[in-house]
């Protein structure tokens, strides 16, 4: 019988954790790992530990975290910095104390300046100030990245971190206030439709571009970067630069990917832009040409990934409903 690798997915009940477990599932010889909060508070140090010790896990991937929009950024940075701060720290250190030598944490394309050259090349980071309005958020993603870089440098570990860009798909959040773009105009323009409205409004110009990742392709992206060998994965990084972008490569504008999105939705009135409402940075683009080096590049269109998330807001959307 072939050796089986006991596997934690940290916030599998997430957006990114459960793409994750939906590939890993496919992976013959792997036993999944998984604990909801309910059962596991990470930010608990002891009862974390205490996990590790029962589990003999072999390979840990990262996706827990407090997360959020613009807003609930600026409410709550205490909470933000602070709780992702200590599941990082919980989890990177009882790895290493229970002999884990594989992890993958997540972060985020946050991590970069806010006024980063485009695209965003993996050198940029804290080469410049952060946004405000999501810094606690970023600070402690960048913590998470030196945590792993440090135990890697002190102990000889294998603890890697990869950077997405713009997700979307399965187990997003649609919620109507605290929603990224793409979950919140997929709702709204399914409730025009059901409402018969006669246009839509979003807010901005529509000029600014961004990259959209669908998840599961940042899921499998994550399990690449993961099984590459250690020589081949060191080989395209620096011992104090360690993390690898995600994304697609492209971006499109506000405008497109909203066009786009009303003919998946089927909406058939107009889409309005109100130019009046702030359109943010003019551009977020990753630099990924690290990644492809690597053997990996995405697979789903964003007209085939929006497609794929409106089938699942369907059958799901009765737990978005206020």
């Amino acid at each position: 019988m072939s050796e089986v690798t006991r596997v934690y997915v940290a916030g599998h009940n997430g957006m990114v954790g459960s793409a994750i477990v939906r590939q890993l599932e496919k992976v013959d010889g792997v036993a999944l790992i998984t604990q909801s909060y309910a059962d596991l508070d990470l930010c608990n140090q002891q009862a974390t530990q205490d996990f590790f010790k029962e589990n003999k896990i072999d390979q840990v991937y990262l996706a827990a975290a407090k997360v959020g929009g613009i807003h609930a950024n600026n409410e709550y940075p205490a909470e933000f910095i602070y709780q992702n701060m200590m599941i990082q720290a919980n989890i990177i250190h009882a790895a290493h104390e229970n002999a884990v030598q594989k992890l993958l944490f997540l972060g985020s394309s946050c991590i970069y300046p806010k006024a980063v050259e485009q695209p965003m090349k993996e050198e940029a980071l804290l080469t410049d100030t952060l946004e405000a309005t999501n810094e606690p958020y970023a600070i402690a993603k960048i913590a998470g990245i030196k945590l792993c870089e440090s135990y890697n440098r002190q102990y000889g570990r294998d603890y890697r971190s990869v950077m997405p860009t713009n997700l979307y798909g399965d187990n997003d959040n649609f919620h109507p206030e605290n929603s990224h773009v793409i979950p919140a105009l997929m709702r709204r323009f399914h409730e025009a439709k059901l409402n018969g409205d006669k246009e839509v409004v979003v807010w901005g110009s529509g000029t600014p571009m961004r990259e959209f990742l669908h998840v599961d392709d940042m899921a499998r992206a994550c399990i690449h970067v993961m099984n590459l060998d250690a020589e081949t994965y060191q080989a395209h990084t620096q011992p104090m630069l360690s993390h690898i972008n995600v994304g697609t490569g492209v971006d499109c504008t506000i405008r497109e990917m909203a066009e786009t999105m009303k003919e998946v939705v089927g909406f058939e009135g107009a889409l309005e832009f109100d130019a009046s409402k702030p359109d943010g940075t003019p551009r977020k683009l990753m630099d990924v040409s690290r990644l492809e080096k690597l053997g990996w590049k995405s697979q789903t269109s964003l007209q085939d990934g929006l497609k794929m998330t409106y089938q699942w807001f369907l059958v799901n959307q009765d737990k978005f409903r206020k």
